[in-house]
């Protein structure tokens, strides 16, 4: 990473209070719903599945395709995301079989039907541990298995990018100033959360993907594109389209 940018504070920027007192909010149960309805379509979900999805957070996405009858299994880093997530699955009746674990890591070999990666959890690494994750998914499918990848899309979020973003909720707030590398392709964010008279400092950067870049990348690591919508709507990917909904296949 050029010297340019502060590192990026994992531990910080995935602190589980001060994720979910801004996420939350927005993270609603019709906007989950509305995003699983439109999985079940996109990824094909007519019969119980094994799933896996990573990371899976707070379990909003796992948790509601484990009541559809799915056989999930779900893993995160920080261990407060995945409390949550029990909590929530002992809340719906659920059995859910969470992990600690790091996706540059799994060593899961063919087991799952299914591979998420939803709401931009793709891209924090270096280029080397990003490919890594793509190969660990391609690994974790069963032959001809679907990765369901959910991302901003490069083109449009270079139309749009602001440089600078508040969020005020009760008087705190979390301020967002972001520039985009064009040498690495990454979106760095310099952000800071005021909270309880508390200033810290999250910085973090994402690697954004065009479609034929990352079309590339997926065949490199043994899977093919399908299909990329624009959104959990079905709508097919266009100019205007600010995610894409990847799905690639697992090849021979």
């Amino acid at each position: 990473m050029s010297q340019s940018h502060p590192q990026f504070d994992y531990d910080a920027v995935f602190e589980v209070d001060d994720h979910m007192y801004f996420y939350g909010d927005s993270l609603t149960d019709e906007r989950s719903d509305v995003e699983v309805a439109g999985l079940v379509q996109i990824a094909r979900l007519d019969t119980p599945l094994r799933i896996l999805d990573i990371p899976c957070g707070f379990g909003r996405h796992t948790n509601r395709l484990a009541v559809l009858g799915h056989h999930m299994t779900g893993v995160d880093m920080y261990p407060g995301f995945l409390e949550l997530a029990r909590r929530d699955a002992e809340t719906r009746g659920v059995q859910v079989d969470y992990r600690q674990g790091d996706m540059r890591h799994l060593d899961f070999e063919a087991e799952f039907d299914r591979v998420m990666m939803l709401f931009t959890s793709f891209g924090y690494f270096e280029d080397e541990d990003n490919f890594r994750v793509l190969e660990n998914v391609a690994r974790a499918l069963t032959p001809n298995g679907l990765f369901i990848l959910d991302i901003p899309n490069r083109d449009m979020t270079m139309k749009t990018i602001s440089q600078a973003h508040v969020t005020e909720k009760n008087g705190d707030l979390m301020i967002d100033r972001v520039n985009f590398d064009t040498r690495t392709g990454r979106m760095h964010n310099y952000r800071i959360v005021i909270r309880n008279g508390v200033r810290k400092e999250k910085p973090f950067f994402v690697r954004l993907y065009n479609p034929t870049e990352l079309r590339d990348w997926l065949v490199r690591a043994g899977m093919e594109i399908n299909l990329i919508y624009g959104g959990y709507d079905i709508s097919p990917l266009g100019e205007d389209s600010r995610r894409m909904i990847v799905v690639a296949m697992r090849t021979a």
